[in-house]
């Protein structure tokens, strides 16, 4: 993801991260963030907040509803297996950061209390700089583990943990400058059948349901017109496709650095952190979910990418394979950006092949061909 104003620059000080590899499987219950030359640290369930952080809030966050979950599927239980690729691309650094929790509440020491898998997976597509998608790569879901109401209030825990995650990164900043950059940040969340995704930026999901791409998310760019009304309300503009001509999304976190893009006040500024949700109730038809950052959807679009993907899984059923060979073909493509993508797999058995119902073609015989075909049979018969 590109800014045009944002330092491009790194300095040695960086947020807790831990320690990355190229690409991860998740079968098992363990979790990572990755990016490229990350450091590890504890990942003792620590953490510090700053006053404004220690009560939050109910969030008044708008929820897009499930899209049609049918009552037969309650039943339904998934099985969720992931996994990742990321490459550096044709950049000179690596800014994307993600990560992959197949057993989250196991892996943050919380209970279990719900049926069915909890799982938490996440991209983030950072701008001047990989210190705010380090950052929210490593508390965004602390801060969802630590909340009292989760997993009861998965939407409005999600949405918090996105602001209090913005926040904090301000007080970061503010006692060490070299840490200023932004990020964009997609997050998503299964708890039972719920699929719960977060999106602040121009990361996206796309769910596979029998076939069909149905997108999960949606891009914040600032040209968008419900993006561009925020943006003229809060303050801001709109030049050449950028956000007060310095960035290409409408929402990220981060970015404080930045003059008169983020707000102090309860109306915040042009630069939104607020995530949009959408969310479903998980049925036997869905199979996978990719989540990518934006070098993805450069070359792919939603249902290009759940049909390339599925064509995959069905030769080999490998969601880390699958993730590469996205990747692979994104460069293949000519991306111009880093790559990272996750791809989750909600049944153990691969898609299965679709088979299109042949139409019923109703044929007439004219009368000159009845002729010809009794005049056939007679001959037979003599």
């Amino acid at each position: 993801m590109e800014g045009n104003n944002g330092s491009s620059g790194e300095s040695n000080s960086r947020p807790p991260i831990p320690l990355s590899a190229a690409a991860t499987t998740t079968t098992t219950s363990w979790r990572q963030c990755f990016s490229i030359d990350s450091v590890p640290v504890s990942c003792k369930k620590t953490l510090v907040r700053h006053q404004s952080l220690v009560k939050t809030k109910k969030l008044d966050i708008s929820v897009k509803p499930n899209l049609g979950a049918e009552n037969h599927d309650a039943d339904f239980v998934p099985i969720v297996r992931s996994g990742a690729w990321a490459d550096i691309g044709f950049r000179s650094s690596m800014e994307d950061v993600y990560m992959c929790a197949d057993n989250f509440m196991s892996d943050y020491g919380l209970k279990n209390a719900t049926d069915g898998p909890n799982a938490f997976y996440g991209v983030f597509d950072g701008h001047g700089g990989k210190h705010a998608a380090d950052f929210a790569c490593y508390h965004l879901p602390r801060f969802i583990a630590e909340d009292e109401d989760f997993p009861v209030e998965v939407e409005r825990v999600i949405a918090s943990a996105f602001l209090q995650t913005d926040s904090a990164f301000a007080k970061a900043c503010s006692l060490d400058a070299a840490l200023a950059s932004g990020t964009t940040a997609l997050a998503a969340l299964v708890v039972g059948r719920l699929l719960v995704v977060a999106n602040a930026g121009d990361c996206r999901a796309v769910l596979c349901r029998g076939g069909n791409a149905i997108d999960m998310s949606n891009d914040h760019k600032p040209t968008c017109s419900k993006e561009r009304k925020r943006i003229e309300a809060s303050g801001g503009y709109v030049y050449d496709g950028y956000l007060n001509g310095l960035l290409n999304v409408a929402r990220a976190l981060g970015d404080w650095h930045m003059e008169g893009l983020k707000g102090s006040g309860s109306d915040g500024g042009p630069l939104s952190a607020e995530p949009e949700l959408m969310t479903r109730q998980l049925t036997e038809e869905d199979e996978f979910i990719i989540i990518g950052c934006d070098g993805i959807w450069d070359v792919f679009r939603s249902q290009n990418a759940v049909d390339f993907a599925r064509r995959r899984l069905q030769e080999h059923n490998d969601p880390v394979m699958c993730s590469k060979d996205l990747v692979d073909e994104a460069l293949k493509r000519k991306s111009g950006d880093n790559l990272a993508v996750i791809v989750v797999c909600f049944q153990s058995e691969p898609p299965r092949n679709l088979v299109a119902p042949r139409p019923r073609v109703h044929r007439s015989i004219s009368a000159d061909g009845l002729r010809e075909l009794q005049s056939f049979l007679d001959d037979l018969a003599k």
